[in-house]
C-alpha cells in the first residue's frame, strides 16, 4: 500500500522536543488537517508516543481512520482506532480497507522505517527556518525523493517557514 509521510522540520531536522512541538504554528496544524483529512477517507499511522502527544480533545484526530503503532497489543485506546504493531501489518491491514490516502505523521522512530519502506512515495514537509532544541530528528532524506513543488516563504509571528513536498518518481 502506497503511503505519505508528513512532519515539519526545523532546520536540523529536528521534529520535537519532550514529546511536544517547540513551536506552534496555526498555518502548519492547518496543512496537516488539510492535507491528511483531504477529500476523507483517509488513514494517519503513528507511534504510541505521537498519541499520546495529541491533546486529548483531539484524539481521535478526526475525519481520518486512526492507526497507533505499538508493541503493547493490549493498550487501551478508543473504539475504531486501530492497533498494529508494525508499519507492514498496519499497511497490509489497511489496504484491505480502500482509502484514499495513508499518511504517517510520526514520530522519529516511525519516520525512519517509513522514510525507507518502498510504498513511501510522498513527503510533506513544513519547514521551519529556524533553529529549535529538539531531542528528537527526522531523519535525512534519501535521493529517492525529488522536490516538486515549494511554496513563498511565508511568516507567523516572528517564525519563518515554507511547504514542501517530495516524491519518488515525479512524473
Amino acid at each position: 500500500m502506497k503511503f505519505s509521510i508528513i512532519a515539519a522540520v526545523d532546520d536540523h531536522l529536528g521534529i520535537g522536543k519532550n514529546n511536544d512541538l517547540p513551536w506552534h504554528l496555526k498555518a502548519d496544524f492547518k496543512n496537516f488537517v488539510a492535507v491528511t483529512v483531504g477529500s476523507g477517507n483517509n488513514a494517519v499511522i503513528m507511534g504510541s508516543n505521537t498519541w499520546r502527544s495529541l491533546p486529548r480533545k483531539f484524539r481521535p484526530l478526526k475525519d481520518r481512520l486512526n492507526v497507533v503503532l505499538n508493541q503493547d497489543v493490549n493498550l487501551e485506546l478508543p473504539a475504531g482506532v486501530l492497533l498494529f504493531t508494525s508499519l507492514d501489518q498496519a499497511l497490509a491491514s489497511l489496504a484491505t480497507k480502500n482509502l484514499t490516502e495513508v499518511f504517517v505523521i510520526g514520530g522519529a522512530r516511525l519516520y525512519a522505517t517509513a522514510i525507507e519502506h518502498p510504498d513511501c512515495v510522498k513527503l510533506y514537509l513544513t519547514r521551519i527556518l529556524a533553529t529549535f532544541d529538539c531531542d528528537v530528528y527526522f531523519p535525512a532524506l534519501p535521493d529517492r525523493f525529488k522536490l516538486v513543488s515549494e511554496t513563498e516563504v511565508q511568516s507567523e509571528g516572528d517564525l519563518k517557514f515554507k511547504f514542501l513536498v517530495y516524491q519518488t518518481n515525479p512524473s
